[in-house]
């Protein structure tokens, strides 16, 4: 009996725990002789177990009152074709899975998710800063083969790129004296405009992410703050339009090293 292809679609449903025991062996069969695949499996594993941690809490909560639909109207929604296109975006925003996993619409996704904590979390304005970087780390740190869109081998061309399209001279701090080497950056989208994300790692692999934004002149809160984002410790602090939040997934005393020596090269922009 000639066994089916493994495809791009097993593979995602592996990541969900959603084949088949018999299929399931052929797939780890065939990620067991490619270990750069088992890799890439584990990262998409991690993405949703990360994405799971920051919104199933969403879940419990009641409807906020301005999304609630009127009995009249919730009726007209399931009886007509709008029903399964609401069926179809809450799936794909609670299940997180292949729609998370797949790398060609990260971007799409990181719009999703910080929609969805911007509705889920009103209450918490103040603290919005620190739960989109937790996102975009949660979304991007476990990726293998493109954690970033600009190596740091190309420091110079990032940092061209990224001042001009944030419209302010940015720049990653250097952190090698903590053990942590820059990989490279990326364009994001935020509430009003881009923001740029610098990704680090340390030499066992461990990732820290610095997201910088320049939508915060309306915010006077500039003390140095921690917030903790499901799996995620978040440093974050306010410096005249800018803001930044180091996120990382190791424990808050260590992470406050970092955050310190970030906060003491960036007290302004350069």
């Amino acid at each position: 009996m000639n066994t089916l292809p493994i495809t791009e679609a097993d593979l995602h449903a592996y990541v969900d725990g959603r084949l088949p025991l018999a299929r399931r062996a052929e797939v780890e069969a065939y990620l067991a002789a490619r270990p750069e695949e088992a890799a890439r499996l584990q990262a998409y594993a991690a993405q949703n177990d990360g994405l799971h941690a920051l919104f199933d809490a969403v879940l419990d909560e009641p409807v906020p009152p301005q999304l609630a639909m009127s009995p009249r109207l919730r009726a007209g929604w399931r009886d007509g074709w709008q029903w399964s296109m609401a069926a179809g975006l809450a799936i794909a925003l609670v299940s997180g899975g292949a729609g998370w996993g797949l790398r060609g619409a990260a971007d799409h996704d990181l719009r999703l998710a910080q929609s969805t904590a911007r509705l889920a979390y009103p209450q918490q304005a103040a603290s919005g800063l620190a739960h989109q970087a937790a996102v975009a780390h949660v979304v991007y740190s476990p990726e293998v083969r493109r954690p970033v869109e600009v190596g740091a081998d190309q420091e110079d061309q990032l940092v061209a790129w990224l001042s001009k399209r944030l419209g302010s001279k940015i720049h990653p701090p250097r952190l090698g004296k903590l053990g942590y080497e820059l990989i490279g950056g990326r364009l994001l989208p935020g509430a009003s405009g881009p923001v740029a994300q610098f990704m680090y790692h340390d030499s066992a692999g461990q990732r820290l992410t610095l997201y910088v934004s320049t939508e915060q002149a309306h915010n006077k809160d500039t003390g140095f703050r921690f917030a903790k984002e499901g799996p995620v410790n978040v440093f974050y602090w306010i410096d005249g339009k800018f803001g930044y939040a180091l996120s990382a997934g190791i424990d808050k005393s260590q992470l406050a090293r970092v955050a310190t020596a970030v906060y003491e090269q960036l007290e302004g922009p350069v």
